[in-house]
């Protein structure tokens, strides 16, 4: 991710800059250290296009997971009814269409929950970028007062 690069060069810089004695301040240069916050401010823009797309590949996901649930439970239902003569078979066809319709389910609740967690766990890491990017920019410009 370009921003944590970003991130690192700036702390490297004010890591690596001239010590003021007896003040525990740095020396930076301001020109260099504003061309590297404007490059952050360019580029937030696209990670926060890049989390809207996760949330909304999350809902194609989650879209195509009840298609294809709902599928399975009206082709286990269509089974169901053509094998509802003859008692035996009848009882395993609802057993079967029971376990489809409990496995799709199961199989949708796990699509749904693992987009979100990543959706979330995308989320959360830009946050803690832009916290860290603005942490930064703070004790900076305290520095520089």
């Amino acid at each position: 991710m370009e921003i944590l690069k970003i991130l690192d060069t700036l702390e490297d810089i004010v890591s690596n800059s001239t010590s003021v004695p007896l003040s525990g301040k740095c020396l930076v240069d301001r020109g260099e250290i504003l061309d590297y916050i404007g490059e952050l401010k360019e580029r937030v823009p696209d990670d926060i296009k890049q989390a809207k797309w996760v949330k909304e590949e999350r809902e194609r996901i989650l879209g195509e997971a009840k298609a294809q649930a709902q599928k399975i439970v009206d082709e286990a239902e269509g089974k169901v009814q053509a094998l509802i003569n003859d008692h035996e078979i009848t009882k395993k066809a609802y057993e079967q269409a029971n376990q489809t319709i409990a496995d799709s389910q199961k199989n949708a609740r796990e699509i749904r929950l693992g987009s979100r967690e990543y959706a979330d766990n995308l989320l959360a890491q830009i946050q803690d970028t832009l916290n860290k990017a603005n942490q930064i920019i703070e004790k900076n410009r305290e520095e520089l007062k």
